[in-house]
């Protein structure tokens, strides 16, 4: 037994998280690091959705609505995510997808503002479908679109400033930006700060209402292990919502839904955030799925995540080959979200022989390998194996 197999032995055997692996249907003989992109499935979920389709649907039918809890899904499964992001209850509500809800976030965004602020900022090094999501929120509000990094986010900002969207975690290289100090900036400038929590939930404290943070959205399928597609969430400052204006009235966002009146009238509080009827099937799949969350404290599962990017960079510097890959992700932790990219020749090829070995990333082109490390379920033993498989390829 080498030394950082023993280390991953006796690092497993003092992890308080360790009991949660259970909770997930995992293989034994695969390492999963790609939760980061699709995270694993919870025991809990077939069961649940099974009852879902053949009992509430398959039986109750129409009754489920009010009977099974299908109308209030959307605001009372936010308040099972609220903790995870650091908000009290009452100001998240789930459903659509992420981009959907960026565009509702940043349009409301610069409706809270001043008209005659006329720049919306936009992360330079976003996932591309929010700068695509952002052009267009610009140009339905009239409004010059300019992309920044964060780190050129202070000195961009002006009184021309109305919105700024922004990432928590950079998805290529697993940056952790700054989000209170950013926030504080994009405030003091007198602007509305709109973050995107996508590749921070669930794996980092966030403090939302901590902060001050005015709008935010997520995905519930990377670290909340929500499943594929499953339904997004906004989140609306207590004191904005009487003024938040979405984009996207629907019905279901009316103050009186069953009214059927051709004047929108929007709901209070966060359910102004909700347009259509909502996806049941997979919001209670998500609902299920985060009963994994009860009992277990994010700040542990940062130490733990910490830890086993640590331990992951530590044995990749022992197990390849000098040379062969370059951390893409920061060494200091105030500055590293749960994942590690490593830029790589032939990144492409060497993932697909990784995933043939057991061992599964994800490839982002041109050249980076990405590791999702989330630390309900991935051990230090995995971390061991993983660095190790990952020398024998690129060193083979």
């Amino acid at each position: 037994m080498s030394e950082l197999t023993f280390r991953a032995a006796h690092l497993d055997a003092g992890d308080e998280l360790a009991g949660r692996r259970a909770a997930f249907v995992l293989e034994d003989e695969v390492v999963y690091l790609d939760g980061n992109s699709l995270g694993a499935l919870p025991v809990s979920v077939p069961g649940r959705v099974e009852d879902v389709v053949r009992r509430q649907w398959g039986e109750l039918r129409i009754r489920s609505w009010e009977e099974s809890g299908w109308w209030t899904a959307p605001e009372r499964i936010g308040d099972r995510i609220a903790p995870l992001v650091g908000a009290d209850a009452g100001q998240i509500v789930v459903g659509d997808s992420t981009s959907v809800n960026v565009f509702k976030a940043l349009v409301g965004a610069v409706r809270l503002g001043p008209e005659d602020r006329d720049e919306i900022l936009v992360d330079a090094t976003t996932f591309p479908t929010d700068g695509y999501i952002a052009g267009s929120a610009a140009r339905l509000t009239g409004r010059t679109l300019r992309p920044v990094t964060p780190a050129e986010v202070p000195a961009a900002l002006s009184d021309r400033t109305a919105a700024v969207l922004l990432n928590h975690v950079d998805y290529r290289t697993g940056r952790l930006h700054d989000l209170p100090g950013l926030t504080a900036a994009v405030h003091a400038a007198g602007a509305i700060a709109v973050w995107d929590l996508c590749h921070s939930a669930g794996a980092l404290p966030v403090g939302l209402d901590e902060h001050g943070v005015d709008l935010a959205v997520g995905c519930t399928y990377k670290y909340l292990n929500g499943g594929p597609g499953s339904p997004a969430y906004l989140y609306v400052r207590r004191d904005h919502q009487d003024r938040f204006d979405s984009p996207l009235p629907g019905w279901n966002s009316h103050a009186e839904p069953f009214g059927m009146r051709p004047a929108y009238e929007p709901a209070p509080g966060a359910l102004r955030g909700r347009v259509g009827t909502p996806d049941i099937l997979s919001m209670l799949a998500l609902e299920a799925a985060l009963d994994v969350w009860q009992d277990v404290s994010i700040d542990a599962v940062r130490a733990k995540s910490l830890a086993l990017t640590d331990f992951f960079l530590e044995c990749v510097g022992e197990y390849v080959p000098r040379g062969r890959a370059e951390s893409l992700t920061p060494a200091a932790h105030e500055e590293r979200g749960s994942q590690v990219a490593l830029r790589c020749d032939d990144a492409g090829k060497i993932m697909e022989r990784l995933i043939e070995r057991g061992v599964v990333g994800d490839f982002r082109h041109p050249d980076v390998l990405r590791f999702g490390f989330t630390p309900l379920y991935v051990g230090f033993a995995d971390v061991e194996r993983a660095a190790r498989v990952l020398g024998e390829v690129v060193g083979g």
